[in-house]
């Protein structure tokens, strides 16, 4: 059997948004502020294309304020141990998948949680891509500490403006969330920027959009595997490049509880309070192909399954889970894909939470 399966993190394998939760815990308004910023990062990554910049920059852009705020890489890891949620079933579906194929975590998490993600989990850590941090090497004059902090309080009234589905350009923007961008622009690529802090952007490099594609043909070349043979799993606009990438070489990328950004690039959308049901498909995907998993989703219901050769004890796990009827999963098509992304929407944010579910 050959082939590789390779999944974000948070998401697919853990209910958390950790730089957001560390954000929240450790500087005041945090909630509020890495909202605001992360509705920036989907506007010049997904709208207005800012050369240099990609989808999960917002990683980069939020270190500053945590360094103000006395994050050092310590409390990082600790934050992390102590508020890690997984995906109910996450760590069985990743040994079931380990026992076909080999598997990879491509995450625009920061390194300390991954690091404490794989202990729990046990996976090798060496077999993840993901945010290298060092942000105790950084200073701050206690002038620049000072002017953060201004700053992050100044962020936390703007507000999190909205971004609608067929926005195209900034001026589409409500005047708003125009005012926001421009002084954003300032705040970062001015102000903070020149500051030795702002070291950070140019030498911290968050592992989303293209870097997670770039990851994924890292992966398939290591592995002299041919890229139809990728199960990629995602759920966000960081996975929007690695989608495109896997779907236009005929693997499987697989939205599991997406947002628009993710169910507008991927082929197939999954949406279950349980990781059992990736490992079902990733099964009948690896024994199979994806013709058959294309043809599972066509005749989706208990019937089926009892007859599709899945192994049994996986089987009976996932109808012991959904005894009320499977959870819902769908090939995305032009017709379905407005209908599925806020279905899809929904149900992330029940599953994670409004304030997380709502981020890019």
């Amino acid at each position: 059997m050959k082939g590789v399966f390779i999944s974000d993190c948070e998401g697919p394998i853990s209910k958390n948004d950790n730089a957001y939760e560390m954000t929240s815990h450790f500087i005041p308004n945090g909630q509020r502020i890495f909202s605001v910023i992360s509705r920036y990062d989907d506007m010049l990554a997904d709208v207005l294309k800012k050369p240099g910049y990609k989808a999960g920059d917002t990683l980069k852009l939020i270190l500053p304020f945590l360094k103000a705020y006395n994050v050092t890489a310590r409390k990082m890891r600790e934050f992390s141990a102590r508020h890690l949620i997984l995906i109910p079933n996450a760590k069985n579906t990743l040994t079931h998948v380990r026992e076909m194929v080999p598997a990879y975590i491509v995450s625009t998490s920061y390194e300390q949680y991954i690091m404490e993600l794989c202990k729990t989990i046990q996976f090798p850590f060496e077999h993840t891509y993901c945010t290298k941090v060092e942000i105790d090497k950084y200073d701050l004059t206690d002038a620049e500490e000072a002017a953060l902090k201004e700053t992050a309080q100044e962020i936390a009234k703007m507000p999190v403006f909205e971004i609608a589905y067929d926005v195209k350009d900034f001026v589409n923007l409500p005047e708003e969330g125009q005012q926001t961008v421009r002084r954003l622009d300032e705040i970062f690529w001015k102000e903070i920027s020149c500051t030795d802090c702002g070291k950070m952007f140019s030498e911290v490099n968050p592992v989303g959009g293209e870097e997670k594609a770039e990851a994924i043909r890292e992966v398939v070349q290591k592995l002299d595997v041919d890229m139809a043979d990728v199960m990629y799993v995602g759920d966000s606009i960081t996975d929007a490049e690695a989608f495109r990438l896997v779907k236009e070489n005929n693997g499987l990328a697989l939205a599991f509880n997406g947002n628009q950004y993710a169910i507008g690039n991927a082929e197939v959308a999954v949406m279950s309070e349980d990781s059992t049901v990736t490992a079902v498909l990733a099964e009948v995907f690896f024994k199979f192909g994806k013709g058959r998993v294309l043809d599972l989703l066509e005749k989706w219901n208990p019937e089926e399954m009892k007859h599709s050769s899945i192994n049994q004890t996986l089987l009976n796990r996932l109808l012991r889970l959904h005894t009320s009827g499977l959870p819902k999963a769908k090939m995305i098509t032009s017709e379905n894909m407005e209908t599925l992304a806020r279905e899809s929407s929904e149900f992330r944010r029940r599953v994670r939470g409004e304030a997380i579910g709502r981020l890019g």
